[in-house]
């Protein structure tokens, strides 16, 4: 019975991770053409880094090491994406242009935002059938024991 819990959990660590994914994906569509944050800088793109759950115990650890038992992932790091650099745009009447006429927008390209929130709803999609048959096994296994 354990296993079976166990394959929720994963399930579940995999949807709260890919939910998290599609918010912050949202943020970049949202600030697409903020020029200037509470700081004043431009609007950077944000994106998630995801790593496998650690390990509390040794017999966990045993147990993976093995190959039998797994913990589910976890948001290890959101990041702001500081080395792909912003989009220049001529219009010297934006109050945010510089000297030239010229306006920083950010490093957010529209395309590939909507491409990632595309597989991180099928990835959440595919958590969700996972976690529905471990579900169903449960059940299952309860009528047997009837």
């Amino acid at each position: 019975m354990g296993n079976v819990f166990s394959a929720m959990n994963i399930s579940a660590t995999g949807m709260t991770a890919q939910r998290t994914r599609l918010d912050v994906i949202s943020q970049n569509i949202a600030n697409v053409n903020t020029t200037r944050d509470a700081d004043g800088n431009v609007y950077r793109r944000k994106s998630v880094i995801f790593e496998e759950k650690n390990y509390v115990s040794f017999h966990d650890t045993l147990i993976h090491a093995t190959g039998t038992l797994g913990k589910g992932v976890k948001i290890s790091e959101i990041f702001e994406d500081t080395e792909e650099p912003g989009k220049l745009v001529y219009d010297p009447s934006h109050p945010d242009a510089n000297e030239e006429g010229y306006v920083m927008y950010p490093n957010v390209n529209t395309v590939t935002e909507m491409t990632d929130m595309i597989d991180a709803s099928r990835s959440y999609e595919a958590n969700v059938t996972a976690f529905n048959a471990s579900k169903s096994m449960e059940l299952k296994a309860l009528d047997i024991g009837k």
